[in-house]
């Protein structure tokens, strides 16, 4: 196969929301955070794939529970990137910030960013224009989402706010690749943040209309988020003005404090 044949790349659908990407040339692929083993061992037949690699970004469950199952049946020589940390089953590379990857089956070449927030060891996986990639690509895993961030379980807000300005130092056209269908609920929530947003009124029509014939409303872009995402624009009026209304405060000093108001807000929204 042509080694510039160009990058595929499909959502395998997992539990009530999870999209484990799959990233394929026709012939080898990569997966990324398989939660359950089922649907991608499903998928690879069906498609006549050959997995070459797993990619994790962080260690919960619904994102590596189906590790083991797949190497067991596909192959304990399948290499497992992932973060730091005794909690990634299977892992045989770490992955940490700055590392880049060249695979060759698939062929691509990834950077790895270390955002911590959701979790304190989240990375991202981030592929520029190469020969099959005509688009920036990035995977990041609960980080980022479609109009939303992930909850901060183990991270601060400030690691939040300092991971999520990575992302926006990206192309404006970097594909995103979230792991979870939450686009709706988020914008729903964004809607509270900036009502006047006009850029955001015409996503929520847009993302339902995509939802109602049951297409995924991903990948999104950096250049969408930095429009219509509420956690991506901490640094806007209109949601510091929201921001210091919920949290009855008159001085929200940095864009890291108006994302934990606005973080804690939506855990309650």
């Amino acid at each position: 196969m042509d080694k510039n044949t160009l990058l595929q790349v499909w959502p395998i659908p997992a539990f009530d929301d999870n999209y484990i990407w799959c990233i394929h040339d026709g012939k080898s692929a990569l997966v990324v955070d398989p939660g359950d083993s089922a649907p991608v061992l499903d998928y690879l037949s069906q498609s006549e794939l050959t997995l070459k690699g797993i990619l994790i970004t962080h260690h919960h469950a619904d994102h590596t529970g189906g590790i083991l199952n797949l190497l067991n049946a596909l192959g304990p020589q399948i290499p497992v990137y992932g973060p730091a940390g005794n909690n990634i089953p299977g892992r045989t590379q770490v992955a940490k910030e700055g590392d880049q990857f060249e695979i060759d089956s698939p062929r691509i070449s990834l950077k790895v960013y270390e955002v911590p927030g959701h979790t304190l060891s989240h990375i991202a996986y981030f592929a520029n224009m190469q020969a099959n990639v005509i688009e920036p690509m990035l995977f990041c895993g609960d980080t980022l989402f479609a109009s939303g961030c992930g909850r901060l379980f183990e991270g601060t807000p400030t690691q939040m706010t300092e991971s999520l300005a990575k992302f926006a130092a990206l192309p404006k056209n970097t594909l995103v690749y979230c792991t979870h269908e939450y686009t709706l609920s988020n914008i729903r929530f964004a809607l509270a943040v900036e009502p006047n947003n006009a850029n955001l009124i015409s996503w929520s029509e847009r993302a339902q209309k995509i939802r109602q014939q049951g297409l995924p409303t991903l990948p999104t872009t950096i250049g969408q988020e930095l429009q219509v995402n509420p956690f991506m624009r901490s640094d806007q009026a209109e949601v510091i003005a929201s921001a210091k209304a919920a949290s009855h405060q008159a001085d929200l000093p940095s864009p890291a404090h108006v994302l934990a108001v606005i973080r804690a807000w939506k855990d309650r929204f």
